[in-house]
């Protein structure tokens, strides 16, 4: 796999763009406005303020970067022909593009009128940057789910936009996605054929631990145990049984626990079958196979593991141009995680299944 080998279209189905602070200082309305997510300064330190979370430290750690990580530092932003600058040396032909300021900001706050005003703002927002670009580009489209009727109405406005994929929290404590009070929704997004994607760290505070070794446990226990959720939810419950249509993709949450997941899935339905409700039409696994797809960045073990799961739920992503992403070195990255696979096992890792769910053309 090398950089210049047109067999294997690489497309990340997980990369960012970085918004500007001010993004809704105009584009809500008046009685929201002291409210939006802002910076404030704490004891000096700048930080994001979001209504509904914690203050959040901006800057990402007390050492200035240099090298690719200063070249990371300024990329990602909304300037298109500087973008396609980078992926292209990422050797990356299209990207599924998620916010990164403001990732949990529509989520974050119990008042269910500025989730939507917030989300909306950004989708404007975004579908007025990429639209020139909509065949290497598809800028998911922020969703809060806290209103359902409001939920079927910013999917019909996005549609109409051009923008063809969700971005749903990945939790919601409140409402369970195996509440059928979703059902409308799941019918219109199928009838629409746009996937719904679900970021870790989303829709509940991710930030569990302060404690010594918070960094990492937020990060899995906090955050990357968010796909187990959402495929174990969507499956056990029916909601995929009663929606064949749907198509669930997991970002940035690994896929090592996939295997796991579809496995006991399996055996607890089947040994424990004389307390399952519903009963469904066919293995939860199969149910993963057909509509549930999972984004990782660097994970060995969840390409190693394609035996139980099978190829066809697994998404790379670059995740640019985050730190924990592998931008700029993707391909050498990629050929130590795909070292065994036949050609078509790599071409739909690395781009095919991510080219069939979002409607890329290669």
């Amino acid at each position: 796999m090398t950089q210049t080998n047109s067999d294997y279209k690489l497309i990340s189905s997980d990369s960012h763009v970085v918004e500007p602070m001010d993004l809704f200082t105009t584009r809500v309305a008046a009685k929201f406005r002291d409210r939006v997510p802002r910076t404030e300064l704490i004891d000096g330190v700048p930080h994001l303020i979001v209504d509904g979370m914690r203050p959040r430290k901006m800057g990402g750690g007390d050492v200035a970067p240099e090298g690719e990580d200063l070249e990371r530092a300024r990329a990602g932003g909304y300037d298109l022909k500087q973008r396609i600058i980078d992926q292209d040396r990422d050797g990356i032909s299209a990207e599924v593009v998620f916010p990164t300021i403001f990732l949990q900001s529509s989520f974050a706050s119990e008042d269910a009128e500025l989730q939507m005003a917030l989300a909306r703002a950004y989708n404007d927002w975004v579908a007025e940057i990429f639209a020139s670009e909509q065949e290497r580009f598809a800028a998911v489209a922020i969703c809060p789910m806290a209103d359902i009727k409001a939920a079927c109405e910013e999917v019909k406005r996005v549609h109409a936009l051009g923008l063809r994929a969700l971005f749903l929290p990945a939790r919601m404590p409140a409402r369970p996605y195996n509440d059928p009070a979703y059902d409308p929704f799941w019918e219109l997004v199928q009838g629409l054929n746009m996937p719904l994607t679900f970021h870790s760290g989303t829709g509940h505070e991710p930030r569990i631990e302060r404690g010594p070794g918070g960094a990492v446990i937020n990060y899995i226990l906090g955050a990357q145990i968010d796909g187990a959720y959402v495929v174990t939810y969507f499956v056990a419950s029916g909601v995929l049984d009663r929606f064949p249509g749907l198509q669930l993709v997991t970002v940035e949450a690994g896929g090592s626990w996939l295997a796991w997941v579809m496995t006991q899935m399996d055996e607890i339905y089947d040994a424990h079958h004389m307390w399952v409700k519903p009963k469904l039409s066919m293995k939860p696994s199969e149910f993963v196979r057909r509509q549930c797809h999972v984004g990782f960045i660097y994970d060995p073990v969840a390409v190693a593991t394609r035996e139980f799961t099978g190829i066809e739920p697994l998404m790379w992503g670059n995740d640019y141009p985050h730190p924990e992403g592998t931008w700029p070195n993707s391909i050498k990255l990629l050929e130590e995680q795909l070292p065994d696979l036949t050609p078509e096992e790599k071409r739909a890792i690395v781009g095919g299944n991510a080219a069939r769910v979002f409607g890329f053309k290669i």
